[in-house]
């Protein structure tokens, strides 16, 4: 067993939604928190494809639906969450908001709970601050891939204040659900966003360049370098909205390599509006 009994997770988009997921069908009593219960409610309904879908592959057993009815619930606000061991923050990728997320959860948890934050490239030390000296010793980033229900890696991001005990335990029940957690240290895009978003703005400059489609480009990095997504695909599955904002926070700590406006202000923000890098029907499906 784990360090920690009972979870929570603060955001129910795709990512906090499916963080929540794969602990339920660990076997962790979750709860799952947004603006308002019935968001919550909808991102659980729409987790049954999720997991109709892995039971048809042979990712998850039969009895995960069951896991996740019996271990997964919606909760009406973060106050839902005082008992909670450790709380996963997944909310949109704004330092503000994020900040004052932590600032109630810190009001609200047991002193011994943990807090976790799922962003994907803000400083983690600069979060910290939003919490008590207290808690900054139970306090780091668990930075989830999407779709977190495929993707096995999550980036552990320990600050100066974080206890070493409780970065291990975070580890462990990382491991525990199926994850392979790796340390990096506390810098802007981490090991994995940085170099990635690198490529991915070196990838629309060949496109504004007339080098290639964003098709052909896609098609290169998974048949010449073995990528199972393309840099296109990749932002239209998770929003071009998200990928301008990691290239923001990026630009800010690193320069002129990282930048993405025109498609963002072109409406053109991916799968679920049917227009991004490529088109989509009704359905979500690439035409």
């Amino acid at each position: 067993m784990t360090a920690f009994k009972t979870i929570g997770v603060v955001g129910a988009g795709m990512m906090g939604s499916e963080i929540a997921l794969e602990f339920a069908l660990a076997g962790y009593p979750t709860f799952l928190s947004d603006q308002n219960r019935a968001a919550a409610e909808r991102a659980i309904e729409r987790l049954q494809g999720v997991i109709d879908r892995g039971i048809a592959r042979n990712f998850w057993s039969a009895e995960a639906a069951e896991a996740v009815r019996r271990n997964l619930a919606a909760v009406d606000n973060l106050e839902a969450d005082a008992d909670r061991d450790l709380v996963v923050e997944a909310v949109f990728e704004d330092e503000a908001l994020k900040r004052s997320v932590f600032e109630r959860l810190d009001a609200i948890l047991a002193p011994e709970a943990g807090i976790a934050s799922n962003t994907s490239s803000l400083s983690i030390t600069s979060l910290s601050a939003a919490v008590s000296d207290e808690r900054r010793c139970r306090f780091l980033g668990a930075h989830f891939f999407s779709p977190v229900s495929r993707m096995r890696l999550v980036e552990v991001i320990a600050t100066a204040d974080t206890d070493p005990a409780f970065a291990d335990d975070v580890a462990a029940i990382l491991t525990a659900i199926g994850k392979t957690p790796i340390r990096v240290k506390d810098v802007v895009g981490f090991a994995v966003n940085s170099p990635l978003h690198a490529l991915v703005i070196e990838s629309i400059r060949l496109v504004e360049e007339g080098v290639c489609s964003p098709a052909d480009i896609d098609a290169a990095y998974k048949l010449g370098l073995g990528h199972p997504i393309g840099p296109f695909e990749l932002m239209d599955n998770t929003a071009n909205s998200l990928s301008q904002s990691v290239h923001e926070i990026l630009y800010k700590a690193y320069g002129e390599r990282f930048l993405l406006r025109q498609m963002v202000a072109a409406g053109y923000n991916g799968r679920k509006g049917g227009r991004g890098w490529h088109r989509y029907d009704k359905d979500g499906k690439r035409l």
